[in-house]
C-alpha cells in the first residue's frame, strides 16, 4: 500500500513537472554594461500560476544582496546613449512595463506600474534561486519585453530616489 502511494505522488509530481514546462517560458540572463551585452549568468523561467506570473531564477554571477528585479518595456538589453552622450548599460530595454501609464511605483502589490517585481535576492555565493511572485502579472503581458536586474534593492517608492533607488541594470534578458 504505501509503495502504490508513493508511486502515485511521483505520478502528480511528474504531472506537475510536465505541465510548468509546457507552460513556461526560459529567459537567457547575461551581464550589460555601457559597451554592450556580457556573459551569460543563466535564466529565469516564468510560469501563470493562480497566484500570478512566477518567475524562478537559477542563476549566478550576481553581487550579493538585494537588487530591483523588473520587466521593462522594450525587448532590448542594448546600451543606449543618454542626454550626455554617454552609453548607459541596457537603455534600450526602455522604462518599467506600465500599460496603464500610472507613472507610480508602488511595488509588485501595489495599484503602480506592472513592470515592479518582487527583490531579487542574491546569496552570498552569487546565486539566486528563490522563485517570485508578481501577483498582477500573466506571461501574456510580460511577451516581448526585457526582464531586467538592478544593482541594489529596490524600495518600491519614488522617495528619496526615483524608481525605488535602484542602481544601474546589470544584468538583462529579453523574454519571448
Amino acid at each position: 500500500m504505501k509503495t502504490s502511494v508513493i508511486a502515485a505522488a511521483a505520478v502528480v509530481v511528474g504531472w506537475a513537472a510536465a505541465a510548468w514546462a509546457a507552460g513556461s517560458v526560459t529567459v537567457p540572463m547575461t551581464l550589460i554594461t555601457a559597451d554592450g551585452v556580457g556573459a551569460a549568468i543563466g535564466t529565469v523561467t516564468l510560469a501563470d500560476s493562480a497566484a500570478g506570473l512566477v518567475l524562478v531564477p537559477t542563476l549566478t554571477g550576481l553581487p550579493p544582496g538585494p537588487h530591483g528585479f523588473h520587466v521593462h518595456t522594450n525587448p532590448s538589453c542594448a546600451p543606449q546613449a543618454q542626454t550626455d552622450g554617454r552609453a548607459a548599460a541596457g537603455m534600450a530595454a526602455g522604462g518599467h512595463y506600465d500599460t496603464h501609464g500610472t507613472g507610480k511605483h508602488l511595488g509588485p502589490e501595489g495599484e503602480g506600474h506592472l513592470g515592479d517585481l518582487p527583490v531579487l535576492t542574491v546569496g552570498a555565493d552569487g546565486t539566486a534561486s528563490q522563485p517570485v511572485t508578481a501577483p498582477h502579472l500573466k506571461l501574456a503581458d510580460v511577451s516581448g519585453r526585457a526582464l531586467m536586474i538592478h544593482a541594489g534593492g529596490d524600495t518600491y517608492s519614488d522617495e528619496p530616489k526615483p524608481l525605488g533607488g535602484g542602481g544601474t541594470r546589470i544584468a538583462c534578458g529579453t523574454i519571448p
